[in-house]
């Protein structure tokens, strides 16, 4: 499947194509209605999305807590809990409405499609990326 992607790389944002397998694992934060929580690294519920051929096959909601964490230690302790957490559930991509550039950073470094600008539902979010 193609999707576009789009990578802040420090001066404009760039839009990339890139052929993406059948099967992938999205996570996307949540809120308790499920909507797209506009809060990536503060959110408090994340959601893995297994999805193959557009189709979401399983959807978990895992309580992270990174709204209170998020200021408990330093930046870097901080991306090394969401890196453990992408890593622990093998997240494949990132649906989020946005995120700082030192997340960006992280997510370049760790090689995971970034899809910005998400809002409303979050499964429909996480198809569109995905169609």
């Amino acid at each position: 499947m193609q999707v576009s992607t789009l990578v802040l790389t420090g001066g404009p944002v760039r839009t990339t194509t890139r052929q993406y397998p059948a099967f992938m694992i999205f996570c996307v934060p949540v809120t308790s209605d499920g909507q797209v929580d506009p809060r990536w690294g503060r959110a408090q519920r994340i959601a893995v999305a297994q999805v193959t051929n557009g189709t979401i096959d399983e959807w978990q909601e895992v309580e992270v807590s990174w709204d209170r964490l998020h200021d408990e230690g330093t930046p870097a302790q901080h991306h090394a809990r969401v890196a453990r957490f992408l890593l622990q559930n093998h997240v494949e991509g990132v649906v989020v409405n946005h995120v700082g550039e030192g997340m960006v950073r992280m997510l370049s470094t760790m090689k995971l499609p970034l899809f910005l600008d998400a809002s409303g539902d979050a499964r429909a979010a996480v198809l569109a990326v995905s169609a």
